[in-house]
C-alpha cells in the first residue's frame, strides 16, 4: 500500500509540474517535456533532447570529433612539452597522479553496478591508474577541449560542456574492462575461449563528476 501511495504521489507531482512547461525547450522542437509526458521531472526538455544532454553536455550540441579536436591537440602537446618542467604543469601533473592514488582499489567494470556516481568517478580514476595513463593525457584532454571551445565561433560556453567534454576524452583511454577464459578437455586440448568485454556508459552525473576533478587539476592552466 504504501509503495501504491508513493506512486500515486510521484504521478500527482507529475502532473503538477507538467503544467509550467508542456514543450521542450529547444527551439523547433514540439516534443512533450519528460515532466509532461509522465518519464520523469525535466521541465525544460523532451526525452530525446534530455538523453543528448547527458551524453554531450549540451541539450542540442554533440560533442567536438576526433578530426575537430585533432590540431588543438597537436597544439596543447607541443606547448606541454615546451613547458612540462614549469610550476603550474607539474602541480597540475601531480594533482592527476593524486587522483589516480587516492582512487582505491580499481573495480572491473562490470561491478560497478548500485555504485554512486561519485564512486564510479573514483573507479575510473583507478582503472586509469591501473592501465598506466601518463597523467600527462589527463592535462592534454582539458586543454585540448578549452582550446577547441576558445577557437569555436558558435561554441558552448556554459562549464558544464567543457566538463563533459574533457571527461568523455579521458574516460575513453580505459573506460572498459576485457577478460578471457580459456577451455580445455580432459587432454589439455583447447576447446574454446569465451571473453567478456563491457563498457561503462559515458553519460549522465558520473561524467560530471570526472569533468569536475580533471577542472579542479587543470582550471588553472592555461597554453
Amino acid at each position: 500500500m504504501a509503495r501504491y501511495q508513493r506512486s500515486v504521489n510521484v504521478q500527482c507531482r507529475l502532473r503538477v509540474q507538467s503544467v509550467q512547461r508542456a514543450v521542450c525547450a529547444v527551439l523547433e522542437c514540439s516534443q512533450p517535456t519528460r515532466a509532461a509526458s509522465g518519464e520523469g521531472f525535466d521541465q525544460r526538455l523532451c526525452r530525446r533532447h534530455h538523453e543528448h544532454y547527458q551524453r554531450h553536455g549540451s541539450p542540442f550540441r554533440g560533442s567536438y570529433t576526433a578530426a575537430e579536436l585533432k590540431p588543438h591537440r597537436r597544439a596543447v602537446m607541443q606547448w606541454l612539452k615546451a613547458n612540462k618542467g614549469t610550476p603550474e604543469v607539474r602541480q597540475a601533473l601531480d594533482r592527476v597522479d593524486i587522483l589516480y592514488r587516492s582512487s582505491g582499489p580499481a573495480v572491473p567494470a562490470f561491478r560497478l553496478r548500485g555504485m554512486s556516481p561519485r564512486e564510479r568517478a573514483r573507479k575510473a580514476w583507478a582503472r586509469l591508474r591501473e592501465a598506466s595513463v601518463p597523467p600527462l593525457k589527463v592535462v592534454a584532454a582539458w586543454l585540448t577541449i578549452q582550446r577547441a571551445i576558445e577557437h569555436d565561433p558558435e561554441a558552448i560556453t556554459r562549464p558544464e560542456f567543457a566538463r563533459v567534454q574533457a571527461a568523455k576524452l579521458v574516460h575513453r583511454l580505459a573506460s572498459g574492462t576485457r577478460k578471457s577464459w580459456e577451455q580445455r578437455d580432459a587432454s589439455g586440448r583447447l576447446v574454446r575461449v569465451d571473453r567478456l568485454e563491457v563498457y561503462p556508459r559515458s553519460r549522465g552525473k558520473v561524467l560530471r563528476e570526472i569533468g569536475a576533478d580533471i577542472e579542479a587539476v587543470c582550471g588553472s592552466l592555461s597554453p
